[in-house]
């Protein structure tokens, strides 16, 4: 059904209008050790992102610091967004097109779930 979505976004010329989605995560950590755990699964996270469809979108990330700036884009769509990694948090805010808003709050809840998995004292 998304890639359906996708399609008829393009089709149609849908808004290029992005809707930004927040999700705070907090954590127990310390920067360095959240940080190391964002590099290395950040992949999953990404899948929540893109509702699955990661290996039909080109993604590229860097790092700045702390912050992690990623951009996707496939299907006639594209979405950025930014990590930001704190002692005590991670906060992603996400910039998704138009057409994915409606499923912006699922899209959320995934990211806050995966998140919290990566980040939870083991």
């Amino acid at each position: 059904m998304l890639i359906e979505l996708m399609a008829y976004s393009s089709a149609w010329g849908a808004s290029d209008m992005a809707r930004p989605v927040s999700v705070t995560i907090p954590h127990g950590l310390g920067k360095d050790e959240a940080r190391r755990r964002i590099e290395e699964g950040f992949g999953r996270m990404r899948q929540q992102m893109t509702g699955g469809l990661g290996a039909m979108l080109s993604f590229n990330e860097r790092w700045e610091g702390d912050r992690l700036h990623f951009e996707g884009g496939g299907l006639g769509q594209k979405m950025t967004g930014r990590l930001d990694v704190r002692a005590d948090a991670v906060e992603i805010q996400l910039d998704l097109p138009e057409i994915l808003a409606a499923i912006a709050e699922k899209i959320a809840g995934r990211l806050k779930r995966e998140g919290q998995k990566l980040l939870e004292k083991k």
